[in-house]
């Protein structure tokens, strides 16, 4: 299966399909972290390759909700717009399979709810953070390690460890990351959807 996933900067995703035996590329107009097939650059310039299913990871700063307090600032120099037409472009992509993850955000409003909110904890992680997928031809995922309860167990600032990080110039990346067991669980169970 060719796949591609789109503003992909970390390799998690892609590396877990190619351990899968897939043909996988990322693409982000930043450095891959770690070295494997990745496109620096912007991912419309590699839309049109016959891929067979995209995972893409569009910027979320203009459309979270976490980020509402600054909505109307967004609005008024056009970035909310911009960042909700690049989603949109991603999710009428002619590609047969696509999942579009994002944080609680308003293309719930914009364009329609999400198909499966996940949490890490779900996953195997110790921690606390809801994400949306929108999917196209792909089954929702199922829970692979379920750590919710242990998790819970933690204080407030450890299982929402995210949302407490201190400011710093790789704050928005360490927030962006895709938890290795929600890509693990991508690959396993999206390769024969």
């Amino acid at each position: 299966m060719r796949v591609l996933v789109a503003c992909e900067y970390s390799g998690r995703v892609r590396d877990a399909f190619i351990a899968k035996g897939h043909e996988a590329m990322s693409c982000d107009l930043l450095p891959t972290e770690v070295v494997g097939p990745h496109y620096q650059g912007d991912v419309r310039d590699v839309l049109d390759y016959p891929w067979d299913l995209m995972i893409a990871h569009p910027p979320c700063t203009d459309l979270s909700v976490s980020g509402a307090a600054w909505f109307e600032k967004k609005k008024m120099n056009g970035s909310q717009q911009m960042s909700a037409s690049f989603f949109m472009m991603l999710a009428k992509c002619d590609i047969p399979r696509i999942a579009i993850e994002n944080p609680i955000c308003i293309m719930s409003r914009l364009w329609r709810k999400p198909d499966q909110i996940i949490q890490p904890w779900m996953f195997g992680h110790m921690e606390q953070k809801a994400t949306c997928l929108w999917l196209k031809n792909l089954p929702v995922l199922h829970p692979t390690n379920d750590v919710k309860s242990q998790m819970m167990e933690l204080p407030k600032n450890k299982r929402e460890r995210l949302h407490y990080l201190p400011p710093s110039d790789d704050r928005w990346k360490l927030r962006s990351m895709t938890f290795q067991g929600v890509a693990d669980a991508m690959a396993e169970q999206w390769w024969t959807a």
